[in-house]
């Protein structure tokens, strides 16, 4: 089956570079419904027949245009919330963002045993169980594809892991930008292969339709008019907006 994991559209929160990753959080900008409404177009030719969203609001929001063109209902599962900040949550201060990211980045180095701080944290090893359990859900259902919005850190590092034909710190130099896309093919027994990421091809001739529309591309934020590689957008040159869930994550032992 295929999976289309899809970051959702632009908040508030990642216009002031806060860490806002508790749902239900805030809801979109006027940009990110002008995404959301631009995913239409980005996955024009995608068979989905599912679409469930976390329990953030603006998940919801961005799920909303895609359900109803297809009149499909939006399944709300918790499994799909953000990584969460703990300690770190509603901080926009360069030490907390990048403690948030180190974190991150030591599970895609196989460190995941590591938590976010504080009450609310959690580890890699959870965070990829829950997700687990949903994409579980989601195949047995049966359905050809599925769209799972969800949230940027859960979404680089569920994928870069899960895909058996990235490297797991493929994700930590690849962002997702809002709205930005992830397209894998597979099942539970044999594993998942990344078809596509923010619509650089990586499975082949014919994962990518060259003609959609890009929603990562509808306004001014970070990554619009960033080079491409076989494997994906380059980390865009030029200075970052305010947004730390599309920052570089680091991982212990790379450059």
């Amino acid at each position: 089956m295929r999976l289309v994991l899809i970051r959702h559209g632009q908040t508030p929160s990642n216009v002031l570079g806060l860490l806002d990753t508790q749902p239900p959080g805030p809801g979109l900008t006027d940009l990110g419904r002008e995404q959301a409404e631009a995913l239409l177009g980005t996955l024009a030719n995608e068979p989905i027949a599912a679409v469930y969203a976390s329990t953030a609001t603006r998940a919801q929001q961005t799920a909303a245009p895609l359900a109803g063109r297809s009149g499909l209902e939006i399944q709300v599962r918790s499994g799909l919330r953000e990584v969460p900040a703990g300690n770190w949550e509603m901080l926009g201060d360069e030490n907390s963002v990048q403690g948030f990211l180190g974190v991150i980045g030591r599970w895609l180095e196989g460190s995941l045993d590591q938590r976010t701080p504080g009450p609310a944290g959690e580890s890699g090893r959870e965070v990829l169980q829950r997700f687990d359990d949903v994409v579980a859900e989601v195949v047995s259902s049966g359905v050809e594809a599925a769209a799972l919005v969800a949230h940027g850190a859960i979404n680089r590092f569920w994928a870069s892991v899960r895909a058996d034909n990235l490297d797991d710190e493929y994700g930590a130099t690849h962002p997702l930008r809002n709205t930005g896309v992830v397209i894998l093919d597979g099942d539970l027994a044999s594993g998942w292969t990344a078809r596509s990421w923010t619509g650089a091809g990586l499975g082949g001739a014919g994962s990518v339709d060259a003609t959609a529309v890009d929603a990562t591309a509808v306004g001014t934020h970070r990554g619009v008019g960033a080079p491409e590689t076989p494997l994906g957008p380059a980390w865009p040159a030029g200075p970052a907006d305010e947004d730390p869930f599309d920052e570089k994550i680091p991982v212990p032992g790379q450059p």
